[in-house]
This record gives structure tokens, sequence and C-alpha cells, in this order.
């Protein structure tokens, strides 16, 4: 773990150096001493830069308050954490500038040389300080100095959500604690003080050791912005992004070593298994024994057997459909893979609810998927998909350039997933007809973000965007005829009321639908744009914002107006096909944990 950490990068060609100090907003766990030497690096720099003559800015565009980054991530860890960017991408062995000026290759790798060593000479400079405020970040961290809460608490029935959370905080060297019993603290889920019994599988993350900073970071209840103009999202606590309970204690609670994990055992059944569909893993195993070609059903409402309760979603595999040798043995092998306590089953006869054999138990296809890529379509969002299948699924994946897709043959698939991205080609009638006709003999289109907005653009898809009719009431409402006048100066500012660059909402959720099976009534979302859609006529809107939904991060007060009223993510049915859409990202980068069973749902569940 470094004291001084750089963060090189490159930036548009036309644009100066720019260096430390970084703008507002800064997180408030950055120390004044951090603050600080960010200026002594800046004013040091400047010296080199303009006995050079070299342009350069600071304290513009690059805040310090997003986690994930190559100077946040290493000032929540004690560290001097800076971004250097200088202006060179695609500018190759030389370029001119809109300023007539031509930048080379040997002048871009000077530039930074140059932060280079005048960071080395700041950092000699103030070694001893540097070393004593390093020390003085971690005591104070191990007393929970200025923390208003000293203990974070996550509870749930599910232990694989809880092995979740628990994963990420080991990899940030955060410790925590097995804790039983009754608290009283504010629950992230109603933003009240609320009294609990804590489930067995509960946690506590207590302030009081080295790496608190970093966990009040992700543990954040409310973003406390100093500026409102941020360079990435403004919004990340642990309990909206893995969907546990969590509770924030103003008091010291001391819990026991961690304890090892419930060995998963699987009694013999010569008849069939039964698997709750309660977590990303209960996804993991179902997509395991599609790709060995286990059959699996599941249940359209609860159920009881044995005097134990099955919510809907169950999955069940039965000896009915699967006439090979090791079909137990494959149910028994994945459910200790993927650590899903199944039960065994020795009759379809229910004590309530519907038999094995009713028409509310439905049979699911091993979907043949289909990832449109290329140009028009965003690559990062692209590849979070196909990362999805890869790695989290292990199940195959095969990508299509968008620029294919009208000369393929698509109906050997029955799923085809558009990510973000700018699908011009969606005025074309002819693929139009191509998809209308994929879906209604039987296939599944699933859209995200930008793709959901192409299709809106065609009513036969049955979904439209909704018209946003917020700031033509203000202006009727306004008798004031200079309110629109602006100034030029405050051009930068006036934007905000507009800005949304990452705030979590709530979302009102019909977990009886196969799209929310496995949630509970409501799911959190992260917001990057206004973009919503009508309530559904003929369809289901699985996912709804009513009012006072918001709930973290930046979300300006015009944005905050609009995104009410609304459907986020639903389905419509055509033929024997469906629509599934996506207004966000249910797995933005890769990291918003909650979102990736309701993804899996869309490919696995829906439309069977």
């Amino acid at each position: 773990m470094p004291q001084v950490h750089v963060d090189y990068h490159e930036q548009g060609y036309n644009a100066p150096y720019y260096f430390a100090p970084a703008s507002e907003p800064y997180h408030e766990v950055i120390t004044q001493w951090q603050r600080d030497f960010q200026n002594l690096i800046g004013r040091n720099h400047a010296k080199y830069f303009d006995a050079n003559g070299w342009l350069f800015f600071t304290k513009e565009r690059f805040d310090l308050f997003y986690p994930s980054y190559g100077d946040t991530y290493p000032m929540y860890n004690g560290a001097i954490g800076m971004t250097f960017e200088q202006g060179g991408i695609d500018a190759g062995l030389g370029i001119k500038q809109s300023s007539g000026d031509t930048l080379t290759f040997v002048d871009r790798v000077t530039h930074h040389f140059t932060t280079s060593l005048s960071t080395i000479e700041t950092s000699s400079k103030n070694a001893q300080r540097l070393i004593d405020e390093y020390k003085k970040f971690f005591d104070d961290n191990r007393n929970a100095k200025n923390d208003e809460y000293k203990t974070y608490i996550v509870t749930g029935k599910d232990a694989n959500k809880i092995a979740a959370v628990k994963k990420l905080l080991d990899r940030n060297g955060i410790e925590y604690s097995n804790v039983s019993g009754k608290i009283k603290g504010y629950r992230y889920f109603t933003g009240k003080e609320e009294e609990a019994q804590l489930d067995e599988n509960a946690i506590a993350v207590s302030m009081y050791q080295s790496r608190s900073s970093i966990a009040k970071v992700l543990f954040e209840q409310k973003s406390k912005l100093s500026d409102s103009a941020t360079y990435d999202i403004t919004a990340w606590s642990i309990p909206y992004v893995y969907g546990v309970e969590a509770y924030a204690l103003k008091e010291k609670k001391d819990g026991i070593a961690s304890t090892t994990a419930k060995e998963i055992t699987v009694d013999n059944s010569s008849y069939g298994y039964l698997i709750p569909y309660t977590s990303l893993n209960s996804v993991q195993l179902l997509a395991y024994l599609l790709k060995n070609d286990v059959k699996v059903r599941y249940a359209d409402n609860p159920f009881t057997y044995k005097n134990k309760n099955y919510d809907r979603g169950t999955l069940i595999v039965l000896k009915t459909s699967n006439a090979f040798d090791n079909w137990n043995a494959l149910v028994k092998e994945a459910a200790q893979k993927f650590n899903v306590q199944v039960d065994a089953v020795l009759t379809g006869f229910m004590d309530k609810g519907a038999d094995f054999g009713s028409p509310d138990v439905h049979l699911i296809h091993a979907p043949k998927i289909a990832l449109i890529t290329g140009d028009q379509v965003a690559a990062g969002d692209a590849g979070e998909v196909w990362n999805l299948f890869d790695q989290t699924f292990n199940y195959p994946i095969t990508q299509i350039l968008a620029a294919d897709l009208g000369r393929l043959d698509i109906k050997k698939y029955s799923v085809l997933i558009f990510p973000d991205g700018n699908y011009q080609k969606f005025s074309d009638k002819t693929m139009i007809e191509k998809l209308k006709d994929f879906e209604t003999g039987g296939g599944k289109i699933i859209a995200v973000q930008g793709a959901v907005a192409a299709f809106a653009n065609n009513s036969e898809w049955g979904i439209k965007s909704k018209e946003d009719k917020t700031d033509a009431k203000e202006n009727k409402d306004n008798k004031d005829d200079y309110a629109t006048l602006k100034k030029f100066a405050d051009r930068d500012r006036d934007f905000l009321s507009d800005f949304i660059p990452g705030a979590i909402y709530k979302v009102d959720v019909d977990n009886t639908h196969p799209l929310g099976f496995g949630y509970p009534n409501y799911y959190y979302t992260l917001k990057q744009d206004a973009a919503m859609y009508e309530f559904l006529k003929d369809g289901w809107n699985v996912g709804v914002l009513k009012k006072d939904n918001y709930v973290a991060g930046f979300s300006g007060f015009k944005v905050k107006n609009k995104l009410k009223d609304s459907v986020l993510f639903g389905v419509t049915e055509n033929g024997s096909g469906s629509f599934v859409f996506f207004a966000d990202n249910p797995i933005f980068r890769m990291f918003w944990e909650n979102g990736k069973m309701l993804f899996g749902n869309a490919v696995f569940l829906v439309g069977e």
C-alpha cells in the first residue's frame, strides 16, 4: 500500500495537461492533509510547467468522490491519490491542435516525465510528514474518529447474498464478524430508526478498524456532495447494490469470529428435487443444469410440501423427462458447487398448491442466446453481458454484429439481447419485420437502455416513451416573463437541474411475474438518465417507479420531478414470443450484484 499514488491518463489531444489539486466534490472522509498535499503537488508541478511555457489546468472536471478510480481508492486507504491527464488520444507521433500548435509524442512523454519527478521531489521533501499522516490516518480509523455510525450490520435469510458481501469486504481488507440478537439502528430500506431480530447469517462491520474509511464509503446512506457537477456516479451503497437488509448503529456492536459456512447435504431421491430460487446462486445452478441437458421446471405459485413452504419460482427437477443415469448426481453436484440447499421430493402430490403436473408448473427450455455487438452498440455494455454469461453463468452465448442482423438466420436462436446503443437501422422496415417475425414465432428479445428507446420508436412492441410535461407546466404556471432569461456565466450550472450522473431509486416490483421471481416487492436501480416509459396497457409492468422513490446520489430537481409514475422494466407478449426491456442497466459495470438475477430471470424464465 503506497503513501503516494498517481494514476497517469490520456485525454483528448486538444486539452492542456491536468494535475492536482482535484475539483470538488471531495468525499468527506478525505483528510485535510490529503487535501493540502494535493495543493503542494500542484504548485510544484506548476513551477516546472510555467518555466517551460506549458499549459495546464487544475481544480476542474476530475473530482474525488466515486471510489473506483486510481485517485479516490488510494485516498480512502490512506494514500495521497491523484490523477494526471495528458492530451494525446489519437495523436500518434504528432498532431496539429485546434490552437494551431503541434503536439508531439515527445512532448507528451516529457510532460508525464516532469510530473513524475516533481511528485517524487515533493514527496521526498515531505517524507516524514507523509509517514506521520499515513500512520495517523489508520490510528484515527481504529478509533472510529468522527464516525457518526460505529457499526454496520448486514443481515438476511439468504446466506449466499451475505457471502457475496463478505467477498467484497475480504477483497478490500475490511474486517467483519458474526453477530446475533436484537438491534436498533438506521434501516437502509426505510430510512428510519427501527428494531430488528437478526438472521443467523448476519455480520457486523465495526468502524474500530484500520479500514474503516473505505468501509464508511461503501456503506454510506446518503451522498454528501460539496458540488453537484461530478465526473461519475454518486451512489453505490452496499445494501442497495447487493439487495441485502442493512442497519447502521451509532454504538459499537461486538460480534464473534466468523464461522465456516454450513455444508450442503442432499438426500438421495429417485423421484426429484426442489431448489429454492432466492439468489444469483440459484440462477447459476439453473444455468449449470440446463447446460448439462437436465430438464428443469419452475412453479408459478407458492406451494407446500412436508409442511415446508416453497415460494414461486422454486425450481423442480424430476426423473420425468430426465431419462439418463446421472441426472440426480448432477443436481447434487450443482447444489454443492453453488451452495444451494436442495430438498429431495418423493411425490408430485403437494400438501397445498399446484401438483407437479399442473399448468402452473412450467418446463424451462434451455435458451440459445445471441448478443448483438459491433457498430451501433455500446462496447462496454455488450462486454458486461458477455462477461455475465461467460464468467458468472458459465453459459454459452454467441456474438452477432448488428450490421449482420439483416442477412443472418436469427431463428436458430431463441433469445436476442440488445445492449445499450444507438440502433439507427431500427427505422428500416425490413429489419422491423424480421425481428417481429422472430418474436411472434417464439423468440425472445431483451433490450437495455438505449436499445429500449429504439424499440419504443416503433408501435409494434407496445412500449411508449413517457412524455415529460413538467417543463411545459412550469412555463405555463410561471408568470414571470423574464424567468427564462439566463446568464452565460451560469451555463455550466444550469444543466445540473436536468443532470443525474448515477443515483439510486427504489422500484416497486411485481414479484408474481417470472421477471421478478426471487425478489421482494422492491428493487433498487441505478438511474443515469431520465428515460421512462408509459405503463403498459397490453403487457406486464414488473418494475415501476412511483412517487417518493429517490434514495441516494445526486439527481437534479427537474429530474426528480420527472422520475415517477412510469415503468422501468417490463414484458410484452406477441404471438408465442416475448419482449423484455430494462430502462436502466441491471448489471452496470458488473458490480450491481442485485441486478444479475433480474437479467437471469429475463433470459431463463420469462416466456416459459
